[in-house]
């Protein structure tokens, strides 16, 4: 099973952003992307679409799927 908050998490990482740098450049809260990557909930797609689109990568790649 794929592991989502860890994935978000590397993909900040991977953009040496913190939390809240990502937070001021997306418009979404601290708190969600805090209860993302420590996996204590799922984002919603419309999230999921809207980092994608700012890491500039596909939604597989953002959640961590490999083919």
């Amino acid at each position: 099973m794929l592991n989502y908050g860890e994935a978000l998490k590397t993909q900040r990482l991977i953009s040496k952003l913190t939390q809240n740098q990502l937070s001021k450049y997306t418009g979404i809260g601290q708190d969600n992307i805090s209860r993302w990557e420590s996996g204590e909930v799922l984002p919603n797609i419309d999230f999921c679409v809207q980092l994608a689109e700012f890491y500039h990568i596909s939604l597989d790649e953002l959640v961590g799927r490999d083919f």
